[in-house]
């Protein structure tokens, strides 16, 4: 809408401002210029909530075995167990809700307005629309404003739009249909005022603003559960249904078929359930989290959820911010146009270290005084500064003209030097609307010349000639705006530099003295360029089968154009906000599968996209540092926020944040991810056969009529000796070879999957026989109970020290020497578990618990020779299913 048209709206003269009445009627109707408070759990609520888990009713299900079996170590263990894995969820979920509050924070506290003629300062909360607003460099601005009067405007919404540059603004009217980066003609809550002034009319507060639309989104976004915790849930519930089951149908076959009394039968059917109830799993999986945290802690991932380390496992699709994530956020000079040549300049950031290239050949700057002049006249009519602080690199001022400082002292120029041996005498700042920057400087020498930089389009308009090498010539239009094109094709800004000379005695620099006659110097092309490690990273998630997709509130050509670096795949369809707006929801299923580029984009279409991707089976990790990026942090299975340059908004959101703001450092953590996910496999493979082989030795005993071979107090032992010492071990297994060579896991990929379930069988009937068998042979030579159980309970933990080597990889092969020998974690955990056998076998306190005799050498030889079989067979089976179910590796890029 025209200025007019809008004060029209708002009923409001520009020059009186509201009156104190109506202002006071206008915020009775439309309430102060907040955003209300989130409606928060109380800790007592969120702390029992900690305990609405399956793996806690599991485990809180053994501590009541164990309790009546009057085994008031284990009960005390597990309950242990319970309760610091409470603590651990409500320290680290502790502020998963803080997020709306520090969208709060955001918004200004004071704003100047005009309020009955007189300009004054007041409350932010107290704005109303028709208010008439002033803004000022430095200033966060405290409401969506439709601005009247704009000098030099330029105002940071990265926030917002995660366009990394401030945007220029102009109160001329735009397009309806234009989005959110494009409308020049708003300023909005919340975003900060870098240069110029403005005066603006409010049209929104509180939570119809533009950042109070994504509050409330942020408020009725539900968040997914991890695709363990809904696996585990099916699991848990189909694991103990199997053991009420089995324990039952045990009861009465031995009652109806033996007719064995029922309080002895209750006894074993108590046994099998305590021995085939994996009660240590749950601690141990809580543990190879914490592990899987602390590890990318290390690589600069900071996790807020504990279930999230495995969740990033299994991600198939990650979709990326563009600034500062996939780029440096540092703007670069990285092509210069001359009315010869065009220039590469090598070096990235604000490092002021870097050659100029001609045809791939370094040249000197010594034979190339064109491009010499270009860098001093750039630096020259720059107000930015480049300090270094330790190691770092840091510009003052405007990000483009520190980066023209920048080149300019690649060029090997000294900014103090130069500003002394030719002062400034005078400058026209830029301003919006002539769109260009001018200078006046003279030397020692007493001459005068004027450095103009600026748009090109504008520049071009004031230039008839143009440098050369030997003398100017006329402006050759066509080859500029060639030169112009090649640039921007590369996703790079244009920025042009002219000159003049001028005289001695001319020291006052007007708009009449660069208007024309100047002569073209050259052109600068500057992008933020990307991360080299985001290419390596990028390449390394695709090798994996993850997707890469950038979602960026910039420019459509300045994403392609990075996206085409980044080696994001086809990048020649790139979908911008008004073209996700002209989809429904199948046509943009359709079109997301391909497309990897997506520009334009506000804080709805990025939940869309996001919503989009999950609909089609994804496990979807999203990354972003804006307020704008907030409601699609909390909706992704992973959120990822920037911990240097994200917003508060941002981090609370997510439930990852990177230290280091590197792309690279995700694709670390998906490493992580598999690698957590992989030890918790190992884990269940671990545990369940011996858990079974355990249930199964007692199942055969009563199926065959015979005393039980292992008493449910010797289970217990097993159980809670191995838990704390082997299965353990496994949770500290480094990443194996082909880790992110494999395509990541469906969401829907049970964790008791058919490969699982063979294993647990098989692995299972190996412990039964050789168990079973060895209580029977050593009854068979005349071995009283006590020793024959005493033999089984050792065979039984060999059995599973020699799984262990097994375990350690799921399908390759343990028969080697890295195999064997290679892990510190599960050699001392090997050793401990044994050092315990020893003490439970021959110390009379554990001989008068547990009813157990000292066993003799030829006992043990047997013992170990038996148990040994176990790690042959497995290897044998392992080879096979290598051998004929090999597994389908995602296409290399």
């Amino acid at each position: 809408m025209p200025v007019d048209a809008v004060l029209d709206r708002q009923n409001v003269a520009a020059a009186k401002g509201l009156g104190d009445k109506e202002a006071s009627e206008r915020l009775a109707a439309f309430g102060p210029n907040v955003l209300r408070p989130p409606r928060r759990r109380g800790p007592v609520i969120r702390f029992l909530l900690q305990f609405h888990n399956v793996l806690i009713y599991v485990l809180l299900g053994a501590a009541l075995v164990t309790a009546a079996l009057a085994h008031w170590v284990d009960t005390t263990v597990i309950a242990g167990v319970v309760v610091i894995n409470a603590v651990i969820g409500f320290i680290q979920e502790g502020k998963a809700e803080r997020a709306l509050e520090a969208i709060r924070k955001m918004l200004s506290l004071y704003a100047s307005v005009m309020r009955g003629g007189k300009r004054i300062q007041i409350p932010a909360e107290d704005l109303v629309p028709g208010d008439i607003v002033y803004l000022q460099s430095g200033d966060k601005v405290p409401a969506d404003l439709r601005l009247l009067r704009v000098k030099t405007l330029q105002i940071q919404e990265a926030v917002l739009t995660g366009e990394s540059l401030p945007v220029e603004k102009d109160p001329a009217v735009v397009a309806e249909t234009a989005d959110l980066g494009d409308r020049s003609s708003m300023a909005y809550s919340g975003t900060l005022v870098t240069y110029g002034q403005a005066t603006g009319v409010v049209v929104a507060t509180g939570e119809h603003t533009e950042i109070g639309r994504i509050s409330s989104m942020l408020a009725e976004i539900q968040t997914l559960t991890t695709p363990l915790l809904q696996q585990l849930t099916i699991f848990g519930r189909w694991l103990m249904a199997a053991i009420l089951v089995i324990a039952a149908a045990t009861f009465g076959f031995g009652v109806l078929v033996y007719g064995n009394s029922a309080a002895e039968m209750f006894i074993g059917a108590v046994g099998l359930a305590v021995a085939a109830i994996p009660e240590g799993l749950p601690a141990i999986m809580t543990i190879t989290l914490a592990i899987g945290v602390q590890r990318m802690a290390r690589r600069k991932a900071i996790i807020r959820r504990l279930p999230v380390v495995e969740a990033l496992g299994s991600v198939s699709v990650i979709c990326s911010d563009k600034t500062g994530t996939l780029t440096r956020n540092e703007m670069t000079v990285q092509s210069i146009a001359t009315s010869r040549h065009l220039f590469s300049v090598k070096g990235v950031g604000y490092v002021p270290v870097g050659e100029f290239v001609l045809n791939d050949a370094p040249v000197s700057l010594d034979h190339r005084p064109l491009l010499s002049e270009m860098a001093r006249g750039v630096l020259l009519c720059s107000d930015a500064g480049l300090r270094q602080v330790d190691e770092e690199w840091i510009v003052d001022g405007d990000p483009t003209e520190g980066a023209l400082v920048v080149v300019a002292m690649k060029a090997g120029l000294d900014p103090e030097f130069e500003a002394m041996r030719c002062p400034r005498s005078d400058v026209i700042p830029f301003e919006s609307e002539h769109r260009f920057m001018a200078t006046l400087h003279h030397n020692h020498d007493g001459q005068g010349f004027i450095y103009v930089k600026g748009a090109p389009e504008r520049i071009f308009e004031m230039c008839d000639q143009q440098r050369s090498y030997d003398q100017d010539e006329p402006i050759d239009r066509t080859y500029w705006e060639a030169q112009m094109a090649e640039i921007a094709a590369r996703g790079q800004r244009v920025l042009a530099l002219a000159s003049r000379p001028a005289l001695n005695s001319h020291r006052e620099l007007r708009f009449g003295d660069v208007e024309k006659n100047l002569t073209l110097i050259g052109l600068f092309g500057l992008a933020d360029p990307p991360r080299a490690e985001a290419i390596k990273a990028v390449a390394e998630c695709r090798s994996a089968g993850i997707e890469v997709k950038m979602i960026t509130g910039d420019h459509a050509l300045t994403a392609r154009a990075i996206a085409a670096q980044l080696g994001l795949g086809n990048t020649d369809v790139v979908l911008t906000g008004h073209d996700i707006d002209q989809l429904d929801d199948h046509e943009l299923a359709m079109r997301i599968r391909d497309t990897h580029v997506f520009a334009r984009t506000s804080p709805q279409h990025k939940l869309r996209l996001v919503e989009t991707l999950q609909s089609l089976g994804h496990v979807v990790a999203m990354t972003g540092d804006g307020v704008n990026d907030a409601p699609a942090l909390k909706r992704a299975d992973v959120g990822v926020a920037m911990g240097v340059k994200g917003t508060e908004a941002a981090k609370e959101a997510a439930e990852m944040v990177l230290a280091d703001d590197n792309f690279a450092s995700i694709a670390h953590a998906v490493e992580e991810g598999r690698t957590v996910y992989d030890n918790l496999k190992k884990s269940i493979m671990f545990i369940l056969p011996t858990n079974g082989g355990e249930a199964l030795t007692i199942v055969a005993a009563i199926a065959l009529g015979q005393m039980l071979p292992i008493t449910p107090v010797q289970i217990l032992w097993v159980n809670m000796i191995t838990a704390v010492t082997l299965a353990l071990a496994l949770a500290f297994e480094p990443a194996e070879r082909d880790v992110m060579l494999r395509p990541p896991r469906s969401r829907n990929e049970p964790i008791l999957s058919r490969f699982l379930v063979w294993r647990t069988l098989f692995v299972s009937m190996i412990l039964v026989v050789g168990t079973f068998g060895m209580f029977l042979w050593q009854r068979q030579q005349g071995a009283s109970v006590e020793l024959a159980r005493t033999a089984a309970v050792n065979t039984l933990v060999m059995f599973e020290v020699f799984y262990l080597l097994n375990a350690r990889f799921l399908r390759a092969s343990s028969f080697n020497v890295a195999g064997i020998f290679g892990s510190r974690s599960v050699l001392l955990a090997i050793f401990l578990v044994i050092g315990f056998q020893l003490l439970f076998t021959y110390a009379p306190p554990m001989q008068f618990l547990f009813k157990t005799v000292a066993l003799d050498a030829m006992a043990w030889v047997a013992i170990v020779v038996t148990a040994a079989s176990v790690f042959v067979l497995v290897e044998i089976e392992k080879y096979a299913v290598r051998r004929f179910f090999p597994v389908v590796r995602p296409q290399r890029p």
